[in-house]
């Protein structure tokens, strides 16, 4: 396949790009560079050993996007446009929902003009608030108890997607709820960069590992779980890959939910531990007062996914480690050096 990648420039998105050219598709980038960098696509044009052609360009700007996506062919897409940190969504709400939903408008829109209709989107375990039980499965609710406008954004691209395939009967749309995304490629090559300070644990404890913080703020540890800090389910971000390789390849008539998580648990205290192991280096920390609204213990119930698309994670929590060290320690400075 021809396959477009909206965001494809990100953390996520990159690895994903690697995967489908590894499995035989061409692939093109759409990105507006606003959290990634061009840097990414190139590193992975010199893994791949091919050219990546590159648009630059707001998919939320409905007639930017169609003006850049002008004469290039494509014939499905894996949709990963948009911002993706809980708070800043909590302190600027606008212009998450903006830049979210209309990404998705236009890009529907932009599939229905050109007779596209395979989607992949990525979407988050983050549609099921303060699931009452673990592990979660597709079944059960979602948007329900969300308590920042990033969940409700991807819940509501969702159900958007699933409107336009009522419309469009011919649309096969697959919506992929990741967990927590860690790791790198094996190479160090590419990894995970985030802008100012990290929202997520890994690359936070890999910034105090290299030097760049000096430690790490660990929120809570009288939880309900074996060491008292929040367990939640890491996914090796080639695994995660290979899932929408997966999710694209199978994907049928209708809309298609998939968990992709590991099934595995491991608390925040686990995490620092292997990354100790993995790094030889020790990462300092204090426990501070939990933040409201993480709930104990978040785990996938993958077993969908892994009948119906043949998928299941292979790399380890401390591969996961591995990796991502081998990035940070070669690339103390992201992308930027």
């Amino acid at each position: 396949m021809r396959v477009l990648l909206t965001g494809g420039a990100g953390y996520i998105g990159s690895h994903t790009a690697l995967t489908l050219i590894g499995r035989g598709h061409e692939v093109v980038v759409l990105d507006d560079f606003s959290n990634s960098s061009p840097e990414a696509i190139r590193r992975v044009e010199e893994l791949a050993g091919v050219s990546i052609p590159v648009i630059e360009a707001d998919l939320a700007d409905r007639e930017a996007a169609r003006a850049a996506l002008a004469g290039v062919e494509f014939d499905s897409v894996i949709h990963f446009a948009g911002l993706k940190a809980v708070g800043e969504s909590v302190a600027e709400p606008t212009r998450y929902y903006r830049v979210n939903i209309d990404s998705t408008l236009a890009l529907l829109d932009l599939m229905a003009e050109r007779g596209v209709s395979r989607i992949v989107f990525s979407s988050s375990a983050t549609v099921y608030g303060d699931p009452a039980v673990s592990p979660i499965d597709e079944e059960q609710p979602v948007g329900v108890g969300l308590t920042n406008p990033y969940g409700w954004s991807k819940f509501m691209n969702e159900q958007i997607i699933r409107d336009a395939q009522r419309a469009r009967p011919e649309l096969e749309a697959v919506l992929l709820r990741y967990f927590n995304p860690v790791g790198a490629h094996p190479s160090g090559r590419i990894g995970e960069d985030p802008a100012g300070i990290p929202n997520n644990l890994m690359p936070f404890i890999a910034q105090v590992a290299v030097g760049k913080r000096e430690r790490l703020a660990v929120f809570g540890d009288t939880y309900p779980t074996p060491d008292g800090t929040g367990v939640r389910d890491y996914i090796h971000v080639m695994d995660l890959a290979e899932g929408h390789v997966a999710a694209l390849e199978g994907a049928v008539e209708g809309v298609t939910v998939y968990n992709l998580g590991s099934g595995t648990g491991s608390s925040v205290l686990e995490v620092v531990r292997a990354f100790e192991e993995a790094s030889g280096r020790p990462i300092p920390y204090d426990i501070v007062e939990a933040r409201a609204g993480d709930v104990a213990t978040v785990v996938a119930d993958p077993a969908r996914a892994n009948a119906e698309l043949d998928w299941r994670t292979t790399r380890t929590l401390a591969e996961a480690c591995r990796d991502s060290w081998s990035w940070q320690s070669q690339n103390p400075g992201g992308y930027a050096g």
